[in-house]
Parts: C-alpha cells; structure tokens; sequence
C-alpha cells in the first residue's frame, strides 16, 4: 500500500505513543521469554519498519507477542537459543507460503461478537497486568507482567490483586495517579483536547521523569529506584558492543525435527493471533478500512524470517500496540513505521534517558487503554444487538481472561458456531397452517438454502404433520437443497405420508434436484 503523509502530524504523534507504549513491551516479553532484553527491541523495529512497510493495514502495529511467551521459553529451553532462531526463520517462511495460496481468508470467518469479546478481555487483562507496575509492586512477578497467562498457580485474579497492594510504594502510586490525572485531562477538558501537537502519553512520560528525578535528587523515600520500577534499555559504549547484542541462527539445526515442530507451532498461532489482531484493529480503524489478511501474512512472514536471521523473537500483529496506536489518533501505517525509526534511534542515542521512565507512567498509559477497550458502552451494545451475539461474547470475555487468547477465542468461536447452527437449523422452512372445511392445509416454504443440518428439523416437522391433512412443500425460493433432505422428503411423500392419509403437493422443484419421479399429487383419499 502506498504511503500517505496526508496526516503526517497525527501519525508521528501516534507513533511516539506507540513507542512508548511498546519500549517496557518489547523488553519485558523478551526478558519473560527467556531471551535477550536486545531480542525484544529487535523484533520492534523490524515489526515497525519493515512489517509497517509491507502491511497493508492502516493501524495495525507488530511486535513481540505475549502469547508466544510459552512456547518461545520452552523452546529456547529446550533447544538453546541459536537454533531457536532456526525455527523462528521457518515459521516465517511458512507464513510467506500462508500469504502466497491465500489462507488469510480464514479471518472472514471470526464472529464480531467474538472479536469484541476478545478486545474487553484484553482490555480487563492490561488492567490486571499493569496494576503491579501502577503500584510499584514487583517482588513475586518480576519480568511477568506482560503475559496474557491471567492466573498463577496459587492465586486467584483478585486475590493476587489484593495482595500486591501489601508491598505497594507510595512514590509509584503519586505517579499513576498523576499520570492518569493527565490523561483523562487531555481527553476531556477541551482546551487541552485541541492541543494536537503534544500527546497525554508523552507529558505523562516527561512529568514522571521530572517527578522521580525530584524525589531522587531531595532524598525522598517517594524515588522509584531498582531496575524492576524503571524502563530497563541496554546500553553500549561502542558500535562493536551494540553490534555485539545481534545474534545468528545455528544452520546445521536445520535438520533437527524439534526445530521443525517449534517453528511450524510459532507459525500456526502467530498467525491465528495476526489474523485475530487484524480483524480487531480494522473493526477500531475509525475510517472503517479493510485489510488484506492475505497480505498481512506475508509481511509477517518476512518479518519473522529477518527478526530471526539477525537474533529477534517472533513477532504477530499485537492487540495492546494497535490499540494504543488507534487510540492516538493513528490514520495510516505511517505511525507504525513511526513507532519502529523511534525504537531505533532510542536504543542506538538515548537509551540512558529512556531509563529513566518510571513504569508507573506506562502502566497508567495501558491501564486508560484497557479502560477503553473494556467500556461499559461495550456491553451495553453487545447486551442491545440480542442474545445470540451477547451470549458468545460474554463467554469469550470470560474464557479469555481466565485462559489465554487462542484458547479463549476458541472457546467464543465454539459457543457461535453452536448459536449459527441452532438458527440454521431453525431456517429450514417457513411454516403456516390454514383450515378449511376439508381439513387443514399446511404449507411449508423451505429456505434458500436446505443443508444437513437442517435434515433433523424437517424430519421432526414432516413426522407431526396431522392426519388427514394437506401439505404443500414449496421449493420456490431454494438455490440448494441437500441431497439427504431431499431423500426424507421423497420417502415421506411415497411412504410415510400414505400411512396417515395426508395428501402432498410439491411445487417448484427445480430439474436439479432430480424429484422427477416424485412430483405427483397423492390425494390422500380412499
């Protein structure tokens, strides 16, 4: 897709958000992945840049995703870390495949009401997630609080809340607080609206700084100090020593089948999570555009091939950083490739000033996202449009906050799929009945299309018809009509409709079906 700097400004404003935003992402997953902190800002630019290029979604930002943390640790584990990136390269292959025989279609088929779903979850999730960050607590999760894994093994999802507020620090809190006073400011007070120039998020990070850096130099016991409070860069005194955080992949593990099983896993669900994030994002695309699922894959697919040959993690199109990228005023893919130059230039120029940013300044950035995302307004519009879209939507919410994104989509999709077959099934026909004095007459109008699952609804529908009776099956409106259905209906009118002596009329049964030998009236009367 061609660039646009028609919104040149909002677009660079976006992006720095963004990169604000994904800086403590991409290091925290790395660090929580059993990788390089380096690996994480690796992935980030590549994802930003070069994904950013080749992507034809307008909003939709890359990066090291959350839900691969699982399988990237076992795997690193398992194989070490240089023929990890063997398997990393192969999933980006498969995916360039995936795009190039046009697999993406499979997105066309997520439910709304399970995509909204999956946004709320994500938004209660960053909420929980970021709340330890908000509060300065860190001693039990240290380097887990990007993980979308909601519940540890011995603590419930408010109890371990609860229990992070008995280590909280009051300087972190001051922070938050104050951070998300600026926030709400800029979102609501009109003066403060107009200003297009300055983003919340980036005076939130300057006032934190200035804040902790007052603390710090009065001796207060508010200063945030200890690596886990603070945005954490890695720094190089030398191009040799930056250029010495770059990794390379182990070639001779090209043979290795575990290489293999861990790049075709990586490939599978970060694609599904891509597709997932792509679908959600063009649904907050406030200009309402489409984008090529097909397209997407291979712009990820060569992303992850380059972000392994040179020592990155996976990366997936990431729900946090297209929202926040949404959220900011984003218009074209500009702020993406935006958000990745600013990761460059940060990590190769500044990275001491970087680390100088409280988390609780990012956590308050998140945690208004999450807000966002989980809108009451949400389910308010979710409850309105009935209940065969709120039911699959509550229980992807749920499912996904309780579980994991994949498995809660899964989860959604299956409880849709339930309520799309139940009113397929309920579709069949069109049923009126009128009396006269001969008797009744039925008259049964089926569907524009009749499938198999359909089969049971008839069956059940033909078995009840009064004895006696008059049926006429009109066929006028189908394009198709399942070859089973049409054999019930065949059996019906030679056998079982005799045995109650209920007259049978079908109408316009086209050629196709091959009813030739069926198409007769029997009057039913002896």
């Amino acid at each position: 897709m061609k660039l646009s700097t028609k919104y040149f400004k909002a677009d660079m404003l976006s992006g720095m958000v963004v990169f604000l935003v994904a800086l403590p992402l991409c290091l925290g997953i790395a660090v929580a992945s059993g990788a390089p902190p380096f690996a994480g800002i690796i992935t980030g630019v590549i994802g930003g840049i070069v994904v950013g290029l080749l992507s034809s979604s307008n909003v939709s930002v890359s990066g090291p995703a959350a839900g691969l943390i699982a399988i990237v640790v076992a795997a690193i584990t398992d194989l070490g870390y240089e023929p990890f990136l063997v398997a990393v390269v192969i999933a980006g292959l498969i995916q360039l495949t995936l795009g190039f025989i046009k697999a993406g279609s499979i997105s066309s088929y997520f439910p709304t009401s399970v995509i909204e779903g999956m946004l709320v979850a994500i938004g209660i999730i960053i909420i929980k997630k970021e709340i330890p960050h908000a509060i300065g607590y860190d001693k039990e999760h240290e380097g887990d609080f990007f993980s979308y894994e909601l519940l540890s093994e011995d603590k419930g999802f408010f109890t371990e809340i609860i229990h992070a507020f008995n280590y909280a620090h009051l300087g972190a809190i001051m922070i938050t607080v104050i951070s998300i006073g600026i926030l709400v400011a800029f979102n609501k007070v009109p003066a403060l609206k107009k200003i297009k120039a300055i983003p919340g998020a980036l005076v939130v990070v300057v006032v934190g700084i200035i804040l902790n850096e007052i603390f710090k130099s009065t001796g207060s016991p508010l200063a945030i100090v200890g690596q886990e409070h603070m945005v954490t860069l890695p720094t190089a005194s030398s191009f040799s020593e930056f250029f010495g955080q770059f990794s390379t992949p182990d070639f001779s593990a090209f043979s290795n089948s575990k290489v293999w099983v861990v790049g075709v896993t990586i490939a599978i669900v970060a694609s599904i999570e891509t597709l997932l994030c792509l679908e959600a994002g063009d649904k907050m695309d406030s200009m309402k555009r489409y984008s090529s699922a097909n397209v997407e894959l291979k712009a990820q697919g060569v992303g992850n091939i380059l972000t392994g040959l040179i020592g990155g993690i996976p990366m997936t199109s990431v729900i946090v950083r297209t929202s926040a990228n949404v959220n900011s005023g984003a218009k074209t893919k500009l702020s993406a490739i935006a958000h990745g130059v600013f990761l460059l230039l940060a990590v190769v120029s500044i990275p001491s000033l970087l680390n100088k940013i409280p988390m609780a300044c990012l956590a308050a950035i998140l945690i208004m996202i999450g807000l966002k995302l989980a809108s009451p307004r949400v389910f308010k519009h979710m409850w309105h449009t009935g209940k065969h879209q709120f039911i699959p939507f509550i229980v992807t919410v749920v499912a996904v906050v309780l579980t994991d994104l994949l498995k809660g989509v899964g989860i959604g999709l299956a409880v849709s799929i339930f309520f799309i077959l139940r009113g397929n099934m309920k579709l069949a026909y069109f049923f009126k009945k009128e009396k006269h004095k001969e008797g009744e007459t039925i008259y049964i109008d089926l569907a524009q299309e009749v499938s198999f699952l359909n089969k049971a609804a008839v069956k059940q529908t033909l078995a009840h018809l009064p004895p006696n009776s008059k049926v006429v099956i009109d066929a006028a409106n189908t394009v198709y009509i399942d070859y089973d259905v049409l054999e019930l209906i065949r059996d019906f009118l030679n056998f079982g409709s005799k045995d109650k002596n209920i007259a049978v009329i079908l109408q316009n049964f086209k050629p196709a079906y091959k009813m030739e030998d069926a198409i007769h009236v029997h009057s039913g009367k002896n």
